[in-house]
């Protein structure tokens, strides 16, 4: 299992950033992301796409993040600009255990630099947690997420110009 966590979703100034961490999150491979304030239209928008376009993938918010990871068996990861290169840690990741991967939108306190069993950056300037999770998950994965087939109500066809979309 591939588990996201995300800090601090604030309503009213990250409704479009955590919509597109649950996205990115949905796409590249995760099952599920947890975010720990309750947002109902969230949850709304993510369970929506996942019906229309397929997948297994499952939104949960109001939770409470220090419960939540004393309760995980899996690794722990923080995906944080001050943590060790991603592509140092990413071949010493067991990829039998489950996965909780912990990004934050505003300054992170230090408990979860502390409980996680990595810190790791993706990159040691300032950049998007949307882009450090996208990156984290294509090399975890090993790009497996491109051939994943979800199997909803529309597939989008690749092509090279133009909008195509298939119903089932």
């Amino acid at each position: 299992m591939i588990a996201v966590l995300r800090l601090g979703h604030r309503i009213t100034r990250d409704k479009r950033i955590t919509t597109h961490v649950a996205l990115v999150a949905r796409s590249f491979g995760a099952d599920t992301i947890y975010i720990t304030t309750k947002d109902s239209t969230l949850e709304h928008t993510i369970s929506s796409i996942c019906q229309r376009f397929g997948g297994e993938f499952s939104i949960h918010t109001g939770v409470k993040a220090k419960t939540l990871l004393s309760q995980w068996k899996g690794t722990i990861v923080h995906l944080t600009m001050y943590g060790e290169p991603f592509e140092t840690v990413l071949p010493t990741l067991n990829r039998k255990k489950d996965i909780l991967i912990i990004i934050g939108s505003e300054k992170v306190p230090f408990y979860y630099y502390d409980i996680a069993d990595y810190n790791v950056a993706v990159g040691n300037q300032p950049h998007s947690e949307v882009a450090a999770l996208a990156l984290f998950l294509d090399r975890y994965t090993t790009g497996t997420w491109q051939t994943q087939k979800f199997k909803g109500e529309l597939e989008i066809i690749p092509s090279k110009k133009g909008k195509h979309v298939k119903s089932r």
